[in-house]
């Protein structure tokens, strides 16, 4: 298999993609490209690896087989692997847990627009909207539940580092980038997923990049 994922630093879905095939146990290529530099209109149209999805990245190949959507990758892979490797076992947890990926793939724009993804940066208290606000205390309240409800056999939102986890990481990332408060709980939860050896191999990749996208690179909005 061979991921083809963009710039650690700043890429969110990259993470979600690179970390759902790490939890798969399965060998895997990384083939990174530079987002959004001045040649990545012309890289997009040219680079083969990443055309099926229209210049998105994550892209999982797997022989001819394609799969360009984060979501997707852990599926796909789940099949591969058997999906307890991804999902909890019991059904009420596993359908908490998909409705919990389910809602992060699909929500919380006000978060993501006003604190994207940047691991180098540090924020100390940043201010963000109502909107935002809302968001973070929906995030909270899932993962206060997660926690209370089936953490009991581990750190993670679910006990052990599961899908769940893997799409909430580069949240924790923003809530730490941007000095977001949050309860006692919550920080225990962010410690563990970012000291996760895999989280650590993918901070350090990220520092020591040397791109820079100034778009995301502009204050948080007041």
């Amino acid at each position: 298999m061979k991921l083809i994922i963009g710039n650690k630093n700043y890429s969110s879905w990259s993470l979600r993609g690179w970390l759902a095939a790490k939890q798969s146990g399965l060998a895997f290529e990384e083939i990174q490209v530079p987002l959004y530099g001045d040649d990545w209109t012309a890289t997009k149209k040219q680079n083969d690896d990443i055309a099926p999805s229209s210049g998105k990245v994550p892209v999982l190949w797997d022989g001819d087989a394609v799969v360009w959507d984060s979501l997707a990758i852990i599926e796909y892979l789940a099949d591969k692997v058997g999906r307890d490797r991804f999902w909890p076992k019991e059904d009420d947890a596993r359908a908490m847990a998909r409705s919990m990926v389910a809602e992060m793939h699909s929500s919380f724009l006000a978060l993501r627009s006003q604190c994207p993804m940047n691991i180098r940066r540090q924020v100390e208290a940043g201010t963000i909207d109502d909107a935002a606000k809302a968001d973070v205390v929906r995030i909270l309240t899932l993962w206060a539940e997660a926690r209370a409800r089936f953490g009991r056999g581990g750190p993670y939102l679910f006990g052990t580092f599961s899908a769940a986890d893997i799409f909430f990481a580069p949240v924790v990332s923003r809530f730490i980038s941007y000095g977001i408060a949050v309860p006692g709980f919550a920080l225990a939860y962010m410690e563990a997923v970012w000291s996760h050896e895999w989280l650590q191999s993918w901070i350090a990749a990220a520092e020591a990049e040397d791109w820079v996208i100034e778009q995301f690179e502009t204050p948080v909005k007041k």
